[in-house]
């Protein structure tokens, strides 16, 4: 039978003082909630782990224990390893998109949350550029994050309802979900 692997994003971990978690504790968490082959990538709330029977993957669960023993609230985005690889193997920006850092992956937890961004869709952003495949949105920030007028208005759509990360970063984490 083959394992069901998943990856955990955290919003807002280690960026700024206020939400630092050692990945170490973070680890040991997700173990104590019965996750197995658990691994953190970089220092900002990213984790692997596999799904067991007993376990369940339940993003609710997890952010109740982050709080209650970590002391930290924050939004949980869970996605299985497939649907990881399919986002970053069909990427449909990469003709535009030339840096890696400047590609932002949103992740939602599910395709009525990504629906609110297909108005966006509509409209032209250039040099930026949009696209939504299901529950994952591609943001091309052609001048930099602090100067994307795409994600100014994702973010003030959607709140903290969406988990970003870099093409790059999707990429590591794409590759260590399939590592044994």
């Amino acid at each position: 039978m083959p394992k069901d692997r998943r990856v955990a994003l955290l919003r807002g971990i280690n960026v700024g003082t206020a939400k630092r978690v050692a990945m170490a504790d973070l680890r040991k968490l997700f173990e104590r909630l019965g996750y197995e082959d658990v691994k953190t990538l970089l220092n900002s709330g990213n984790v692997v782990f596999t799904v067991t029977k007993k376990s369940g993957a339940d993003g609710a669960k997890i952010e109740s224990e982050i709080a209650k023993r970590l002391g930290v609230t924050t939004r949980v985005t869970l996605i299985g390893a497939k649907e990881l690889a399919a986002a970053v193997r069909s990427n449909p920006l990469q003709s535009v998109a030339d840096n890696p850092s400047r590609l932002l992956l949103l992740v939602m937890s599910d395709a009525r949350t990504a629906a609110k961004l297909e108005p966006l869709t509509k409209q032209s952003w250039k040099p930026e550029a949009l696209a939504l495949v299901g529950r994952v949105a591609y943001v091309w920030c052609a001048n930099g994050l602090l100067e994307s007028r795409i994600w100014a208005s994702a973010s003030k759509l959607l709140g903290d309802a969406v988990t970003a990360r870099n093409i790059a970063t999707m990429t590591k984490l794409s590759a260590l979900v399939d590592e044994p």
